[in-house]
């Protein structure tokens, strides 16, 4: 692995932990404006010191992020379909690697869509964005079972997906926390990151959904609604820091969760209540 892929991956997974607390904001792409994510410069502003990378699309990142912000991208390629259609496997990759080059990105990420009507597709399309993430040092994220495959999210099913997806040569793959979830880690030779996905019930839950994935071997986890829907987003942010880098309980993380959010609110609610 050359120098600049490693050191891209490295910006990422800091040590001394190695692992990677990544805030995903890419939901419009395909989701359109989502709650809490109308004004994305507004709700990631306060994160960005708290993240090891931020996940999102070009438009976003040049429209809503600060140049001189340091927090290292992790930039989706892949799009092509919304959720007014049926399926939404039917992507393709719809950012050239020139442009994540002159972006100064740390990885590209696109979706893989295993066992959907468009499978083939969605790997031959990792495929390609390996061989030219290669050519320009730059590292691939795939994506696992998004969409409307909730129902597949079992562990014989998420080592079929990351495994494939590392074959394929994904440098780093991202997929869903489930019981067993250690099999799905001893299955795939590349780092593994976990989503958030939907907005979990309570906060609590977050913070036990990532301390489960750590413990069983994840290597950081990609998380979006369930931080910024929170009513104290850069408390729960850093709550999860606590977990992903520092090994804390999650009785220990809800202290931090308790102590830094005390009276926090979202820039939405403080915005609605103004």
């Amino acid at each position: 692995m050359d120098w600049g892929m490693r050191n891209r991956l490295a910006r990422m997974f800091r040590p001394p932990s190695g692992n990677s607390v990544m805030l995903a904001v890419d939901h419009g792409y395909f989701m359109g404006p989502t709650r809490r994510l109308e004004d994305v410069g507004a709700t990631i502003r306060p994160l960005l010191p708290h993240a090891d990378a931020l996940a999102l699309t070009r438009g976003v990142l040049r429209s809503s992020v600060p140049p001189e912000a340091t927090t290292p991208i992790v930039l989706r390629v892949s799009g092509g379909a919304t959720v007014l259609q049926e399926d939404l496997s039917n992507e393709a990759i719809t950012t050239a690697i020139a442009d994540a080059s002159r972006l100064n990105v740390s990885a590209i990420a696109l979706s893989v869509f295993v066992g959907a009507p468009h499978e083939h597709q969605s790997l031959v399309n990792l495929a390609k964005l390996v061989d030219d993430g290669e050519s320009s040092g730059i590292p691939v994220l795939a994506i696992t079972a998004v969409g409307k495959e909730l129902e597949k999210r079992d562990a014989r099913y998420l080592a079929l997906a990351c495994r494939v997806s590392a074959e394929i040569g994904a440098h780093v793959v991202k997929t869903y926390y489930c019981d067993d979830f250690a099999r799905v880690v001893e299955g795939c030779p590349v780092p593994l990151v976990v989503a958030g996905g939907p907005k979990l019930d309570s906060e609590r839950a977050a913070l036990e959904l990532a301390h489960g994935a750590i413990a069983e071997g994840a290597r950081g986890i990609d998380m979006g609604r369930n931080i910024w829907q929170s009513e104290r987003p850069v408390a729960m942010l850093k709550a999860l820091r606590a977990i992903v880098h520092e090994k804390a309980t999650v009785r220990e993380a809800v202290t931090v969760l308790e102590e830094e959010g005390a009276d926090a609110r979202g820039p939405a609610h403080a915005a609605s209540a103004a």
